[in-house]
């Protein structure tokens, strides 16, 4: 059976592209990096890697092996950690994946919250583009606890947090943001509309063409933006509508907002894939009672019509 320090040595190998900076980068000498590497082939039955004149290229084999052997060296480190959690030593870091929006409108609060209770413990985040990619990630044993959609068939330990509703954001002086509607607006009514629209490698661009699929069209794009704040910027200052969490949208905002018909929802879930440690568990905790879906600014505003408020005339002299 491949032991870890031989999955160590796979990863420094391919990460350094030779086995000398590799043996250098572990401190052991080559020869016994090599030797436990050809136990490590034979274990397996075959090569891993192919020895070029300059570096060194993953057969097949190797490719397939890789992923498991972070995955596995991940998980250890992280066993190790938990343990020291579970006595009761409340330090080191908790690693944490999510989607860009989420780390902007979500986490912020929850991580003030959570860090005030475990102070002695850094958060490291992994910010990914996609769901699916985030997911792959997390399979592959980059972090702790992802927070996002429920990847299909998730194996692993799943908390629900709740469901994230998504705005149109226009200009204040946007004509649907002054029609009798608001603070709702049809999707369909902004079919002819240029929009501030999320870059193809963005999951907030598939989310954006689904809805507006659903509603009969495909949106025209006005600009291409990878961050839902930069959207709420260009949409607040005329360029188009574009659709972000209800989140995103900042205090004291000048723009205007409206929620879509059909409605544009997301399920968002803390997920692991083993049991949460201690620490785990109390993030997870904190993220199910304290994650802004619908912060108040925005709730209040959507009761009125989603404009900003009127700032008062100036008194007479």
């Amino acid at each position: 059976m491949a032991t870890l320090r031989q999955l160590e040595y796979l990863v420094a190998i391919v990460d350094e592209g030779s086995f000398t900076r590799a043996a250098e980068s572990l401190h052991v000498t080559q020869p016994g990096l090599s030797h436990q590497f050809q136990a490590l082939e034979r274990e397996v039955g075959g090569p891993l890697l192919e020895r070029l004149p300059r570096g060194v290229r993953l057969t097949p084999a190797g490719r397939s092996m890789l992923p498991h052997a972070r995955a596995a060296l991940a998980e250890a480190g992280r066993a190790a950690l938990s343990a020291r959690r579970a006595a009761g030593v409340a330090t080191g870091e908790l690693h944490l994946a999510t989607l860009y929006s989420i780390s902007s409108g979500v986490l912020p609060t929850v991580l003030g919250l959570w860090r005030q209770r475990h102070p002695g413990v850094r958060v490291r985040l992994f910010e990914h583009r996609r769901s699916d990619e985030m997911a792959q990630a997390m399979t592959a044993g980059q972090a702790d606890v992802a927070v996002g959609p429920l990847p299909d068939a998730w194996e692993g330990t799943a908390r629900h947090i709740g469901t994230e509703e998504f705005l149109i954001v226009t200009s204040a002086d946007d004509p649907v943001a002054t029609s009798p509607r608001a603070p709702g607006v049809r999707l369909a009514d902004l079919a002819e509309r240029e929009w501030v629209h999320f870059t193809p490698d963005s999951g907030l661009a598939d989310l954006l063409e689904q809805a507006c699929a659903n509603a009969g069209f495909r949106p025209r794009v006005a600009v291409r933006t990878e961050q839902a704040p930069s959207a709420v910027g260009y949409a607040a200052a005329g360029l188009g509508p574009t659709l972000v969490p209800a989140n995103t949208i900042p205090p004291y905002f000048g723009g205007a907002f409206l929620r879509p018909e059909p409605p544009v929802r997301r399920q968002l879930t803390g997920y692991t894939r083993t049991s949460p440690d201690p620490v785990t568990a109390s993030f997870l905790e904190t993220l199910g009672a304290h994650a802004p879906l619908m912060p108040p600014h925005v709730g209040r505003r959507l009761r009125l019509n989603g404009r900003p408020p009127r700032r008062p005339s100036p008194e007479p002299r």
